[in-house]
């Protein structure tokens, strides 16, 4: 018996092996380093200078550096809330569509994610930029043309584009599941259609919803590439501050220090939303 269980334990080390290596090689280790530098001192030319201060946590509750966070948290917020507001809808049809359709829908729905990132982004420059195609359909009506590229508009209209899926697809999920008799039991009892929506429907997709919503917010909150494409770097979000600071100023303690904020406010989010969702 016991050469049995230690058989089995040894088997399970194997194939849990290649990914505890891969997390803490290229997770656990990484994220050591860069905790470990916000401790530290930028040098006078970059570079990280190893003698102890806290002078960075200090640097990084500055109004200056807080207000990057807020334009950060608003842009996040106002694209979850419209992916959610486009995603549920979206969903809740694709989740009654005959079985043969549901296939189709899934795979339109993730089909950009066939095609490169930065190659999607430059699609839609060319579709704001002055001249572009939104443009010029504006002028067909007198209307226009407008600024719609380098701006916070634009970076919600990336970010929307890029992370929208990532709603749909847990929303459908949890509709999936649902029991359709228990809708059909709603109306028998007078319910509307909104009654059985807002009493039955909603409350049984809320993991689905808040799962949905963390899968833009998280993303969108982080991004750095959207906002210097589309936003033309005039709105600095984390991610971007993040990256100047590595980059452009040289300064990877102060940087590891906002990166280590940043990981620490979104893993305190995901587990916010896994509680959120056990109680739903």
């Amino acid at each position: 018996m016991t050469t049995s269980r230690g058989r089995h334990r040894l088997g399970a080390l194997v194939f849990l092996a290649p990914g505890l290596t891969y997390i803490v090689v290229l997770v656990l280790v990484p994220l050591a380093l860069v905790l470990s530098f916000t401790f530290f001192q930028r040098g006078r030319f970059g570079g990280v200078i190893y003698e102890f201060t806290t002078e960075n946590f200090a640097r990084a509750i500055d109004p200056l550096y807080l207000g990057v966070v807020g334009t950060s948290l608003k842009i996040a917020a106002l694209t979850t809330l419209i992916a959610l507001a486009l995603g549920y809808p979206t969903a809740y049809l694709i989740a009654r569509l005959p079985r043969r359709w549901k296939t189709i829908a899934l795979i339109a729905i993730v089909l950009p994610f066939w095609t490169n990132f930065i190659i999607r982004m430059y699609a839609w420059i060319i579709l704001l930029n002055g001249p572009g195609l939104v443009n010029s359909g504006f002028e067909l009506f007198g209307l226009g043309p407008y600024e719609l590229l380098y701006n916070q508009g634009a970076i919600v209209a990336g970010l929307l584009y890029s992370y929208l899926p990532l709603m749909v697809l847990p929303l459908y999920a949890a509709i999936e599941k649902l029991d359709p008799q228990l809708r059909e039991a709603s109306a028998n009892l007078g319910a509307s259609g909104f009654t059985t929506f807002r009493r039955v429907t909603l409350p049984l997709t809320l993991p689905g919803v808040l799962t949905g919503s963390m899968f833009v917010f998280v993303p969108s909150f982080a991004n750095f590439v959207i906002p210097e494409m589309l936003g033309g770097g005039k709105t600095l979000m984390v991610g971007n501050l993040i990256r100047n600071e590595f980059l452009k100023a040289r300064d990877w303690p102060f940087g590891s220090t906002l990166a280590t904020a940043l990981v620490a406010v979104l893993v305190l989010l995901l587990l916010a939303q896994a509680w959120a969702a056990r109680r739903a």
